[in-house]
């Protein structure tokens, strides 16, 4: 990524929009006194330089597990900053085109010039003034509130819904099932404050535990500090799981096919020296009061082209037509609208994560709203389709960012009534 010349072009305009934010900054501050400009035009471009500088160093830089949370933190501040001054240049853009065709439409029409003018000087503040000093607010409240959600990534939320279905078998009505996903234990470093939220899942009591993938970020060892946290999860039917696409090892340059294939075969040891039941394309029969309902598991897959499909849902499906009740676990929610609802109408629940609802969003009531929404057409909480349903959980942990705005960490946990 770092030697990509996508990577340099990315920089290139990171310094294209400091030179543009900095035009705002210079009409903001036009009426300032010499020394007063001197000292905010300097600290502008100390800071943007030293931002730049910053982002091309970190990935040189390694740190040990200790500093993991330092370093994302840095990058997630210098992201959020440029976020914040490209948002901010939206303003200055508009002001930018405004002034422009009205600069064309005095050459057009020579005598509104006078009437613009006279326009101009009745203002109280200057429209160019206005604009830019709504652009900065708007790029700083984002930049708060990305620093008001460092605080979010271990408020651990339980949504709680109540799912009806005719077709379950008579024993099972009342089960009740935690779901969670995407734990990316790469990314913690307060253990006492995850250990809270398996706490919390402990405390639901569940006949049965669900995790639908991406337990660490890149690595089997990453699981090591965490293990004796983990393990505390159990039910009296079982905890099942999967993996997702952070799983396999993809994201990183291995030295050989085979220390990559290592590191899986070392992730499975360590869903079940949790006592996990990891199922790979494949199904298990779930028994209760003598009546049975199927549970498949498969192995990553997505209909986005960036993403893997190691999943092989016919596999997994193959002998399950005699149970009337059917549960999917699968990491990526893309996969239910591609092949789960055109090929398997009797699959009654699909379970998936992967979205983090980007970790960035909006939910109060009669609004829900992410950018992940541009991506993915269902990315978090319930959704239904005739009489098949599919749960997307926002997620256990985090990554990239080192915590969430608008969007909790998730123990999701669902009645079968």
């Amino acid at each position: 990524m770092r030697n990509s010349p996508f990577w340099w072009i990315f920089l290139g305009f990171m310094l294209l929009i400091d030179l543009y934010f900095f035009q705002a900054v210079r009409v903001l501050t036009h009426s300032a006194g010499p020394r007063t400009r001197l000292w905010i035009h300097s600290g502008y471009w100390i800071l943007s330089v030293a931002a730049i500088l910053m982002l091309i160093l970190l990935p040189y830089l390694h740190i040990d597990k200790q500093a993991r949370l330092a370093k994302s933190t840095l990058f997630s501040m210098i992201a959020g900053i440029f976020i914040a001054k490209l948002i901010a240049s939206l303003f200055f853009l508009i002001d930018d085109l405004r002034r422009g065709l009205q600069w064309a439409g005095t050459r057009l029409f020579p005598s509104s010039r006078e009437v613009g003018a006279a326009a101009l000087a009745g203002e109280g503040i200057t429209r160019s003034a206005f604009l830019s000093w709504a652009g900065m607010l708007a790029g700083s409240g984002l930049f708060g509130t990305l620093i008001y959600g460092f605080g979010n990534k271990h408020r651990y939320q339980v949504k709680r819904l109540k799912l009806n279905y005719p077709n379950l078998p008579e024993a099972f009505r009342g089960t009740k099932i935690i779901h969670i996903s995407d734990i990316h234990s790469g990314s913690f470093t307060d253990k006492e404050a995850v250990m809270k939220g398996v706490q919390k899942i402990l405390h639901e009591r569940p006949d049965l535990i669900l995790f639908t993938g991406d337990l660490v970020n890149n690595t089997a060892p990453e699981m090591e500090d965490y293990m004796d946290v983990f393990d505390k999860l159990e039910a009296p039917m079982g905890v099942y799981s999967t993996l997702g696409n952070h799983d396999y090892g993809d994201y990183v340059h291995w030295d050989s096919p085979e220390q990559k294939a290592e590191n899986l075969e070392r992730l499975k040891q360590v869903h079940a020296e949790l006592g996990w039941r990891l199922l790979m394309n494949e199904h298990v029969v779930l028994e209760k009061g003598g009546q049975q309902i199927a549970l498949l598991g498969i192995e990553n897959w997505s209909a986005k082209a960036r993403f893997p499909k190691y999943g092989d849902l016919q596999r997994a499906h193959t002998g399950t037509d005699n149970y009337t009740f059917k549960i999917l676990m699968s990491h990526d929610p893309s996969h239910w609208r591609a092949e789960v609802m055109e090929k398997y109408p009797d699959i009654d629940l699909m379970l998936a994560g992967h979205t983090h609802g980007m970790q960035f969003g909006v939910e109060i009531p009669g609004l829900k709203w992410s950018p992940v929404q541009y991506v993915y057409n269902e990315w978090a909480g319930l959704y239904e389709k005739d009489r098949q349903k599919l749960y997307v959980n926002r997620g256990f942990g985090f990554i990239g960012y080192p915590g969430r705005v608008g969007i909790l960490p998730e123990i999701t946990l669902i009645e079968l009534v």
